[in-house]
């Protein structure tokens, strides 16, 4: 096998595509041959100093097992959680490894990701991908999982009235995921060609533009603006004694009075990386479409062209081919 490999490398200012030495496992992982890697707006954010990382970014991410110290493994497709816990902190021990202060996050965080025709990961990361699931729908297991990880956080009954914020990627992955939960479920977006998408897959929406008869009227608001004024805004449409789901990370810094939160006695959880065993599930059944939301896939040798299509205002997922 060869020692180098191709990665989109970035310094903390600029992203290249470069021959660099090729990952090696530590000790308890695998070695993953990345097929499909998936551009998402953390990679974006990253690109403007998000984390201050540099190395290899990328986190969702379709491969095959190339070595492991689980034999079984070996040939098997795979998807992956990205965090790495240390295993021996307090947070570890009492089973929240994804918030371990040590911890590596896979193209994020102290260690490198997958936009690499390699990478590697705990064994223990890794998700055996059913033989029925093509490539690309495995390649949303990451997204879903994020959105799989509300539910674990809240709860949400039939009847609450649920409005997600952002008419991207992650906010399609949330309405379908909470729509196997309340009926009344809906998506408050800008752009009219991501709204007719989102309606075409059976998601009900609403323009931003217009949102006089939403204030503070939802039970449950999910946040996926990834922006600044997403939560302001999150703030002026939950009811009183009602819930907002964080789920943006970006760069900026928030310039706002929260006041409302205290004189409304609003709620507000954060929410990140989910289960993927559900995710799994539901894109292999049906329940959540992603091929939908698929808007390009590109070469490695194209990656300029992939990145500038993730940022078009009407790009929903755009993956990467190794």
């Amino acid at each position: 096998m060869a020692s180098r490999m191709k990665a989109l490398l970035f310094d903390g200012t600029r992203l290249a595509l470069a021959t660099v030495p090729r990952t090696r496992p530590r000790a308890g992982e695998a070695l993953v041959r990345v097929s499909l890697a998936g551009i998402c707006s953390t990679d974006l954010e990253i690109m403007r100093g998000y984390m201050a990382f540099r190395g290899i970014p990328g986190h969702e991410f379709v491969g095959t097992v190339v070595s492991a110290p689980a034999k079984k493994l070996i040939g098997k497709r795979v998807v992956g959680e990205i965090n790495v816990p240390c295993g021996a902190c307090p947070a570890c021990r009492a089973g929240l490894g994804k918030h371990c202060a040590a911890r590596g996050v896979l193209g994020i965080s102290k260690r490198n990701g997958a936009f690499a025709e390699y990478l590697s990961l705990p064994v223990g990361n890794l998700h055996v991908i059913p033989d029925s699931l093509s490539d690309e729908k495995a390649a949303f297991a990451e997204l879903v999982a994020a959105a799989c990880e509300i539910p674990e956080r809240v709860i949400v009954r039939r009847n609450d009235t649920v409005l997600v914020l952002g008419d991207g990627r992650l906010a399609a992955m949330v309405a379908q995921v909470l729509a196997t939960k309340s009926a009344r479920v809906g998506v408050l977006g800008l752009d009219p060609r991501k709204l007719a998408a989102l309606r075409k897959a059976g998601i009900r929406t609403h323009d931003r533009r217009r949102t006089a008869a939403l204030l503070h009227t939802r039970d449950i608001v999910i946040e996926c603006t990834g922006s600044p004024a997403g939560l302001p805004l999150a703030a002026k449409l939950a009811r009183p004694r009602g819930t907002i789901v964080l789920k943006s990370t970006f760069h900026e810094n928030v310039v706002w009075n929260p006041t409302p939160l205290a004189v409304d006695e609003i709620t507000v959880i954060g929410s990140r990386c989910g289960p993927f065993e559900p995710a799994l599930e539901l894109i292999g059944g049906g329940g959540v479409k992603v091929l939908p939301f698929l808007s390009a896939v590109y070469p490695l040798e194209r990656w300029e062209a992939a990145f500038r299509r993730a940022r078009r205002a009407d790009a929903f997922k755009v993956l990467i081919r190794m």
